[in-house]
């Protein structure tokens, strides 16, 4: 879809010019602005408000080094990064990215995602992200104690519940979280909801660790269910092994379905008995270790070096879980080749805007990361919730809240695709739907 509306086409202009060399946070800018076209044919006023002007600019950037010292005594620097972007609902919210590949541009783009995201579930948080260029494989927990310790340093002086509330990520996990919750705490004198992804004995959720995985199903089963199908004797593939990945596969298969391929960075299994979950929980969340060795005890698995031939098994359902930009236009065709039904996503921006279109082309049901996977913050939410009344809620409680919400989601992204003439384009849905809701905020504030 291209953008044909000239305010539009001009703020798209100033993005490119002001955040050039960052093609990520473009990308995803120019696919909100693409989607908003008939909103702002119908609401001059969003316009003349200046809203979407400020919208694609954060709110705050900030920048820091992360002195660390390693097991053989020698410093380490990495570049440590919080884009506050927009709080116009709420605390910011949103992850903390630990890989190699994290920069500014990378950070933005999550963040920007994360406003929308945020906006979609009806709770009150604004949209944040962050990270760093530290990479936790092969570190010890020395190491890693160690980083986190020195990144928090800096980062604790720009967080704080009724502020801004990080949760993990990619390379974010409970051990991470600890380490970061442990120095906020000395440093600051405060026990407090500051962080969410918390172990349970310091104030997590149940059913957080499950959430995203869960939320991508329940958001997934919704959208089969308007169009006529279900996940019942489905076929499915997912990209990831990590936690978002394991518990898709696990909801996936209480849903009826049978899950044959998951990977890594390194390459990927395919199943044909369905995946043996256990196995792989063993392996990523116990051993940590690499997908491949999974064949090592089920025979009649495969393991293929390289990420992208999962796209070419044959499946019913693809959840792309893994990271940015891993299904691109030959990939989606090999999709449609097998006559695959639907894609949501559990990664961020896991689809390129050519495979995007292709998905949209051949009547591919098509879950966008803003939607289907906000369980995760969702339950995020939640957890702040429980922190700020000093309860814990059961599983039952959170995994039925949870439900609801993403149910919810689908939803605000069904009726507001219908509304503006774009009827099952759930991805306009999410953007017009999420936009909505944070542009009549930011209008309602004044010029801030």
């Amino acid at each position: 879809m291209a953008i044909t509306n000239a305010y539009l086409a001009g703020v798209l202009e100033t993005v490119k010019k002001r955040n050039a060399g960052e093609p990520e946070f473009i990308q995803a800018v120019t696919e909100v602005l693409e989607s908003l076209q008939p909103v702002v044919e119908r609401r001059p006023d969003l316009v003349e408000a200046g809203v979407i002007d400020r919208l694609v600019e954060p709110e705050r950037q900030i920048i820091f080094r992360v002195p660390w010292v390693d097991d053989n005594g020698k410093v380490q620097v990495n570049r440590g990064f919080r884009v506050q972007y927009n709080s116009a609902i709420g605390p910011y919210k949103g992850g903390l990215r630990l890989h190699p590949s994290v920069y500014i541009g990378i950070i933005k783009f999550l963040g920007f995602e994360q406003v929308f995201k945020n906006s979609l579930t009806t709770l009150p948080m604004g949209g944040g992200k962050g990270g760093s260029d530290f990479d936790p494989k092969g570190k010890s927990d020395g190491e890693v104690m160690r980083f986190c310790q020195s990144f928090m340093t800096e980062l604790c002086k720009h967080i704080g519940p009724d502020c801004d509330v990080p949760a993990g990520d990619i390379g974010t996990g409970a051990r991470e979280i600890g380490y970061m919750f442990g120095q906020y705490k000395r440093i600051r004198n405060e026990f407090t909801g500051v962080l969410t992804g918390k172990g349970l004995t310091y104030g997590g959720s149940l059913a957080r660790t499950e959430a995203t995985g869960y939320g991508l199903c329940y958001f997934t089963d919704e959208m089969l269910k308007a169009n006529g199908e279900s996940f019942k004797n489905k076929t499915v593939v997912i990209s990831g092994s990590g936690n978002v990945a394991i518990y898709a596969t696990q909801k996936a298969t209480e849903l009826g379905a049978k899950v044959v391929a998951l990977s890594d960075s390194n390459g990927y299994i395919f199943d044909k008995n369905g995946i043996d979950l256990a196995c792989v929980k063993q392996l990523k969340e116990v051993e940590r270790k690499r997908i491949k060795e999974y064949v090592t005890t089920h025979a009649d698995a495969e393991y293929h070096e390289g990420c992208k031939g999962i796209w070419s098994i044959p499946c019913d359902i693809a959840l792309p879980c893994a990271t940015q930009n891993e299904i691109d236009k030959e990939s989606a065709e090999l999709l449609v080749k097998n006559n695959c039904i639907a894609v949501a996503e559990g990664a961020n921006m896991p689809s390129t805007p050519e495979a995007i279109e292709v998905y949209l082309n051949n009547g591919i049901l098509y879950g966008p990361a803003k939607a289907a996977n906000a369980g995760g913050v969702a339950t995020s939410g939640l957890e702040m919730s429980q922190n700020s009344e000093r309860l814990s809620w059961t599983f039952e409680e959170v995994d039925g809240k949870l439900h609801d919400i993403m149910k919810s989601i689908f939803k605000s992204c069904d009726e507001a695709a219908k509304e503006y003439g774009m009827e099952g384009n759930y991805m306009a849905g999410a953007n017009i739907a999420g936009f909505l809701k944070v542009a009549e905020a930011m209008k309602a504030q004044g010029c801030v």
